[in-house]
């Protein structure tokens, strides 16, 4: 994750010295071009979300916003969240309590660039989707929490599930391309329950080299990051092969939790502009299925200069278009583009083993033994029995006499022998 780096003046000072200006769509949004803020979210016009505003603006919708907690900005997000939790062990309870001395703000600029609300005479920020319901589930990374993140994760998203989201951001990665098995539940709750999971993909200036969890879990929506140009970005973004589609990661704005608007880079705020894309899709076809919406996303996407291969390892399926993806004709699908995350369970987590064949001959029987003989009496140690006699002491006697018989007579034999010699003249 990047944090923030530059204020608003110099967002300011950069887009009035580069002459740039905010070309207004009609559309029921309030507007003002001449609105440095407004003039510099470039992103409005670059992925055609001023054009999709024509037909809906997310109403009807909720994104749950997984992240350090979105602050309480008055015309911006205050009214944008409508419920909230802690599942660290060290916020609050509502959810809007900035964790981490460090990335405190993080998540209040990921929920402003999905659905931040823009001030009613159309300056300050503005979200993606300005008029999406926004659930606040407040994480902390590292020392910020007394909860292991594996299942800070993990009860965040069954929270938001359970609390009507339609819409899950993820805007962290792991740095590590495994998952923790507890996760496996987590994320095929929010599928079963027809969730579109957004994730960021990482970012090679954090160090993140390829992508990671969540980013590789099969099933979520991964988003990459291109600069202004549409070119992938080389330090606010990564690669892999699970990135889906690519949205605007250099030059972001976002609303911190007291107010200051902020530049930033990263996918952490390229996920939650597709976050709110999906939003307006969802608004506009109420109807569609996860998998249906990220499919729009995805089919609509625009190729990017640089692709080789669709999908491509740096941009997926290309660069989001918001209006094709709220109005194009997208012929519809029955599994989640993004990979099934409920079969690789079943191959690398609970692979079956293979069935016992049944038998196909019958068993042989085989007759009862006979019973077993009646237990006799039983008599005293001291006297003979039948079996005694039988097996030993008549045995015994048939060995013994005739030892003793042969005995007697070599001794008779040996005492003639001596007499004979006694009686026998020495020479």
């Amino acid at each position: 994750m990047l944090r923030g780096t530059v204020a608003l003046a110099i967002v300011a000072a950069s887009v009035l010295l580069t002459g740039a200006t905010a070309t207004p769509t009609p559309g029921p949004v309030p507007d003002d071009p001449a609105d440095p803020v407004r003039a510099a979210e470039y992103w409005l016009d670059a992925a055609n979300i001023r054009e999709a505003w024509n037909t809906t603006r997310g109403d009807g919708v909720r994104i749950a916003v997984i992240d350090t907690g979105v602050g309480r900005v008055a015309g911006t997000l205050d009214d944008a969240v409508v419920d909230g939790t802690d599942v660290s062990g060290s916020g609050t309870a509502d959810g809007r309590t900035p964790l981490g001395a460090i990335d405190g703000n993080h998540g209040s600029w990921v929920a402003s660039l999905a659905a931040g609300r823009g001030a009613a005479d159309g300056t300050g920020m503005v979200g993606v989707a300005p008029e999406a319901d926004i659930l606040s589930i407040s994480v902390g990374f590292g020392a910020a929490a007394s909860v292991p993140f594996v299942e800070q994760v993990a009860n965040g998203m069954k929270w938001a599930v359970d609390h009507g989201a339609d819409v899950i951001n993820l805007s962290f990665t792991t740095n590590t391309l495994e998952w923790d098995p507890s996760w496996d539940e987590a994320f095929l709750y929010a599928f079963d329950h027809d969730v579109v999971v957004v994730v960021a993909a990482g970012n090679r200036g954090s160090g993140t080299s390829i992508i990671g969890a969540p980013a590789t879990i099969p099933g979520v929506l991964t988003v990459g990051g291109v600069d202004q140009t549409g070119n992938a970005s080389l330090e606010a973004s990564t690669q892999g092969i699970t990135i889906g589609v690519s949205a605007p990661s250099e030059g972001l704005l976002g609303t911190s939790a007291d107010g200051t608007v902020m530049q930033w880079d990263g996918t952490s705020g390229a996920a939650p502009i597709v976050a709110g894309i999906a939003a307006l899709v969802r608004s506009a076809h109420p109807d569609l299925s996860a998998a249906n919406v990220i499919n729009r996303i995805i089919k609509t996407a625009v190729p990017a200069a640089g692709m080789t291969s669709v999908p491509d390892p740096l941009y997926g399926y290309g660069l989001i278009d918001a209006a094709a993806a709220v109005t194009d004709e997208v012929p519809s699908t029955d599994k989640n583009p993004m990979g099934d995350l409920a079969e690789w369970v079943r191959l690398y987590r609970r692979a079956e083993t293979v069935p016992v064949p049944e038998p196909t001959v019958a068993p042989v029987e085989v007759p009862p033994l006979p019973d077993a003989d009646a237990p006799t009496e039983a008599g005293s140690p001291l006297l003979p029995s039948a079996d005694s006699l039988r097996y030993g002491t008549l045995p015994l006697i048939a060995l013994t006499v005739p030892g003793i018989v042969v005995a007697l007579g070599v001794t008779a034999a040996a005492r003639r022998i001596r007499s004979a010699r006694a009686r026998t003249p020495h020479s």
